[in-house]
């Protein structure tokens, strides 16, 4: 391998998360990503020393960018002005570059995720946003509401079967059913 160490470790996780996809998490193994890169089993342990290693990796873009929308949120009023921002911020972090795959990932793999720290990190980031998208009325309405809009976002990826649709029409679709949702929760001022 005659690329940086950078450009191998983004190769290994673009490789892993294709397998990953396509085949499961389960059903892939080690020897089958080093084969697909091209490279032996050492040379991949070089970077990763497992599969859990790799997910991790490619999950910790993701929870920063989460946990810069939850300390966003937190100092903003809990109005719906602020709810909008939040989750048209949460889109725009998840259809920015590799993000969509990683959705698939997660859509195709829930199973597995359940018992991994980052399926469990996940999760956690996933009910603190929640809690911020309904910050002021925390009936239990607004909190199915409020997690309801994160998953109209993430979840446009696999129930829009639409054969033709842009990630652009994908995402709009998504802000217009979460805008809905995100209308019914009162505002805390």
């Amino acid at each position: 391998m005659r690329e940086s160490t950078g450009g191998t470790r983004e190769r290994i996780q673009a490789v892993a998360l294709e397998l990953f996809t396509e085949q499961g998490y389960e059903k892939t193994s080690l020897r089958e990503i080093a084969e697909r890169l091209g490279v032996t089993k050492a040379a991949l342990y070089y970077h990763f020393k497992s599969k859990d290693e790799i997910v991790n990796s490619f999950v910790e873009d993701r929870l920063r960018r989460m946990d810069e929308l939850i300390e966003w949120a937190g100092t903003q009023p809990g109005t719906l002005a602020t709810r909008r921002a939040l989750i048209s911020r949460y889109a725009d972090a998840m259809f920015a570059g590799e993000l969509p795959s990683v959705m698939r990932f997660f859509e195709q793999n829930q199973t597995v995720l359940k018992s991994l720290s980052a399926g469990m990190q996940m999760r956690d980031r996933m009910m603190r946003l929640a809690n911020e998208l309904c910050r002021g009325d925390e009936s239990p309405e607004a909190q199915l509401r409020a997690a309801l809009t994160l998953f109209a976002v993430h979840s446009s990826w696999f129930a829009i079967r639409a054969p033709h649709i842009t990630d652009d029409e994908r995402k709009k679709i998504a802000l217009d059913v979460a805008d809905e949702l995100l209308a019914k929760i009162a505002d805390a001022g």
